[in-house]
């Protein structure tokens, strides 16, 4: 075993010696191995302020803590620290600084930081089992943790805002998350997706910083238009391919797919294949599992023309995004609504009509070809952290990990 000043040594203590160690095996003090260490402060050192930082002679108190650090020898290591507090004549009485330990901490800094640092991959559930921790000491270290790396965000030089909202929770709970969409760093997330839920970031972002913004991409969401339109009335609003999408598969392609099957009530056979074909007809074709997907596909397309119109026109309104001169692309757009209004379909009719009222956010994508892959990735990583940590009842906490986990292109 070593002796005590090589184990002080091994644990680089700063200004303190080990006056004594004892070892206990499992199941002694606790289900895991043990080894509580005494540390006393060395007579030569000089004490300062946690406040100021500066030198003080006078002690106003001592007092003894105990706090964990990380694992010794495969034992969760327990410190019994004697520590002062200075009578600093600026700040009155505080705590003296120690460099390895944060005022008031019941582990040291750098056992936090291996903490913080396996919360990024693991649950809190999982960290707290392997240092031996509880739940909400891991929580409150993580948390702490990402306030102090990320600090305030920093809007200087972000042009391009990328909007979405995404499920917090069952029940219809949302939230809201903007990006940069050229650094690709989450800038702020909060909680709701109405105009009233987002008004607090462009609060934070200011009148310079609103007059920066040249472009946001966004699904077709009334309330996000509305507000950036008043608070970013230069900025041009781009409607991304995705949700443009994803809305004409619901409001028209599974609409007319249910009309299909009510209208054929008396050919049960038939009717049970159209109504089974939902996830047929709004995958893309690349995307279907394999041949087998594709042959029932054609096949039901072959045999019902209104499913066939709905399903073509999708794809021609997918090309819309493709064009790079806005000239093309409205007559593009033309076309397709010709034909949209010419198919006598009432539910592709009235999404054509709704989607010509907003056609200028289809058209900015010409002059900025806001990606959705980007803003979508984001979701898909929103849903893997809640996965990883089994859902999470503090917002503010799981916000903090969506910064955290797109810090950004590195300048």
């Amino acid at each position: 075993m070593l002796n005590m000043e090589s184990m002080a040594r091994v644990g680089a203590w700063e200004g303190y010696a080990v006056s004594s160690v004892q070892w206990f095996e499992a199941g002694e003090k606790g289900p895991r191995p043990e080894v509580w260490i005494e540390l006393r402060p060395r007579g030569n050192r000089a004490h300062r302020c946690s406040g100021c930082g500066r030198k003080v002679h006078q002690i106003h108190d001592w007092h003894e803590r105990w706090v964990r650090d990380l694992p010794c020898f495969e034992a969760d290591t327990k410190l019994l620290v004697n520590r002062c507090r200075v009578a600093c004549p600026r700040c009155g009485p505080r705590v003296e600084r120690v460099e390895w330990l944060a005022p008031y901490a019941r582990v040291t800094r750098r056992m936090a930081q291996s903490v913080a640092k396996l919360c990024k991959i693991l649950a809190i559930k999982h960290v707290a089992e392997h240092f031996g921790l509880r739940w909400d000491a891991v929580k409150a270290i993580d948390k702490a943790a990402m306030e102090a790396e990320l600090g305030e965000p920093d809007f200087s030089g972000v042009t391009i805002l990328l909007i979405d909202e995404f499920a917090l929770r069952k029940g219809h709970r949302y939230a809201t998350v903007v990006m940069d969409g050229l650094t690709k760093r989450v800038l702020w997330v909060g909680k709701g997706r109405g105009r009233e839920d987002i008004r607090p970031f462009f609060e934070m972002l200011g009148e310079e910083g609103c007059r920066r913004i040249q472009a946001v991409g966004m699904d077709m969401s009334a309330a996000f238009e509305g507000e950036v339109r008043a608070q970013c009335p230069q900025a041009e609003v781009v409607f991304d391919l995705f949700h443009v999408v994803m809305k004409y598969g619901r409001e028209v392609i599974d609409r007319v797919r249910v009309d299909e099957a009510n209208r054929l009530k008396q050919d049960k056979a038939t009717r049970k294949v159209v109504k089974g074909a939902k996830w047929l007809l709004l995958r893309n074709w690349e995307n279907l599992p394999d041949d087998g997907a594709k042959v029932r596909l054609n096949e039901l397309l072959e045999a019902n023309q209104a499913l066939m119109t709905v399903y073509l026109l999708k794809d021609d309104l997918k090309q819309l995004w493709d064009y790079k001169r806005e000239g093309w692309a409205r007559r593009a757009w033309n076309d397709w609504l010709d034909r949209a209004r010419s198919s006598a379909i009432a539910p592709l009719i009235t999404f054509a009509e709704n989607l010509a009222k907003r056609l200028d956010g289809i058209l900015a994508h010409c002059r900025f070809a806001i990606h959705t892959s980007l803003i979508e990735g984001v979701n898909n990583k929103i849903k893997l952290l809640k996965r990883i940590g089994y859902g999470y009842r503090d917002d503010a906490y799981f916000f903090l990990k969506i910064r955290s986990a797109f810090p950004g292109i590195p300048g």
